[in-house]
Order: structure tokens, then sequence, then C-alpha cells
């Protein structure tokens, strides 16, 4: 159980709001309800019912893994279940996974989980591995301690500041999202390592760009890849709402018919 369930069911409701950055008289509009009675929740004069306390989840978009968590600090059972994702009832969404990994070659994608750790990845991305130090790349490998890590991809990322601010961005925003303290320490983690200079080249091409790319140093030269986020739609199990497909796409010509030559 989350340590967090231990705490009264209207600290986390108002954290949550505050998180949202939402007043009570706000969210209380929202939510259709008067802001006294928020105010009772809150402070624990009043205890929601279990559909006042999914409707107010839903308004705030808490993760479904933190739903469980205030619903179980309510004295409610959980109500989304959390499956590996062998699980043989996941099946379909394994299908779809490997489906989308394999649609997407010759480009890399990969599937990673809350935390960025590596689940699946299609075959154009061992290529673009090669050189990272062998601990790096020992499951359960993080995709982002392996980017950013002085021994993994990051002296081979040609604007590595530029990358590196994207992905803190990206961490930032999943920890204000989640509040997940995993994260936290992964971004404090990442900012310990070493910092690149800030460069000067490359600032007409990023000025040009709609979004920032990644260009990674290879033996078939400098490939540039832009990025996209695919999540499964109206998740109800803990494992699937926390699975993320990240693919790269060739952000110039050259990128892609180099990739296009690369054997898989």
């Amino acid at each position: 159980m989350n340590a967090t369930a231990l705490r009264p069911i209207g600290d986390l409701l108002r954290e949550w709001r505050q998180r949202r950055r939402l007043s009570q008289l706000d969210f209380a509009v929202e939510a259709e309800i008067s802001s006294k009675h928020l105010s009772f929740l809150e402070t624990g004069r009043s205890r929601p019912s279990r559909e006042m306390l999914l409707k107010l989840s839903e308004l705030l978009e808490v993760p479904l893994r933190e739903r469980n968590t205030l619903l179980i600090a309510a004295g409610f059972a959980p109500m989304f279940t959390e499956r590996k994702l062998d699980d043989p009832s996941l099946q379909a969404a394994r299908d779809a996974m490997e489906l989308v990994l394999k649609g997407h070659e010759p480009y890399p994608a990969i599937a990673v989980d809350r935390h960025w750790t590596l689940l699946a990845a299609n075959r154009a991305v061992a290529p673009m591995l090669s050189g990272i130090k062998a601990e790096l790349l020992t499951p359960p490998m993080n995709v982002l301690r392996a980017s950013l890590h002085p021994e993994g991809l990051a002296p081979r990322i040609v604007n590595l500041g530029q990358w590196r601010a994207h992905i803190f961005a990206r961490l930032r925003r999943q920890i204000e999202v989640s509040a997940d303290p995993v994260l936290t320490s992964l971004l404090e983690e990442l900012s310990d390592y070493p910092a690149p200079e800030h460069p000067t080249r490359g600032k007409g091409e990023l000025a040009n760009a709609f979004v920032v790319p990644m260009r990674l140093a290879t033996p078939l030269g400098v490939l540039s890849f832009i990025s996209t986020t695919t999540v499964f739609g109206t998740p109800i199990d803990v494992t699937l709402s926390e699975l993320a497909l990240e693919s790269f796409f060739p952000a110039d010509a050259a990128t892609a018919a180099a990739l296009r030559q690369m054997p898989l």
C-alpha cells in the first residue's frame, strides 16, 4: 500500500487541488458542488462518497494509481486493477504494442513504463545504442539514464544541452502531474550529470524547427530525430495507463535515407 494512503483523505484532495493550481471556489464550481462542501471534504468535517471521490479524481486528472490511493484513504476498496504486462488478459494490449513498434521500423521506437524503464524496443533501436556502458543497458534499463549518462548516449548527442533541457522539462511536467517520488529522484540524479556548455552551433537550425530534435552522431553520420508519444486511450488498468510508446521519426531527408539503408 502507498504510504500516502495513511494520510487523511481531505489532505490528499487538497494537495491534488493545489497541485492543479485551482482555488477552492474554482474547483467547487467545476465539480458542481458548494465551496463550503469542498472545504468540509478537505478539512475532514465531511467524508466523500465513493462516487464523489471518483468524480473529483477525474476532474483533477489524478493518475489511476493515485486514484486507488485516494479510495483506500477514504475507506473504500481500490477500483483499478494493476496487472503485469505479461498477464494473459493483456495479450491484446501487448499485440497492439508490438504492432506499433514493428510497424515503425526502420525508425526506432520503444515502450516504457511510468519511470522510463524500457519494456520493449523494435530492431532499429539496438544500432543506436552502440558504445553505451554495459551496466546502463542491463535490465531494468532506464532510457533517460542511458541517454544522459556521461557513459551513455550523452557524448554522441550533438545538441546535448538542448536535448537535456527538453528531457528535464518533460520530467518536471510528469512530476507535476503524477507527484511520483521516483521521478523526482530520477530528475535529481540526471541533474547531477555533467552539463555541457551552452553551444552556439545549431541555434539557427533550432530557430527554424517546430520541435526539439535529438541529433545523434553515429557511424552513418549525424542522425536527427523528432519524437512522438502514444498512450492507450481510456485505460482502466494501472499498468496500461502508465505505458507509453516513444516513436522517433527522421527530422530530415538524410536521416530517413540512412535509416532505410541500415540492416536490421
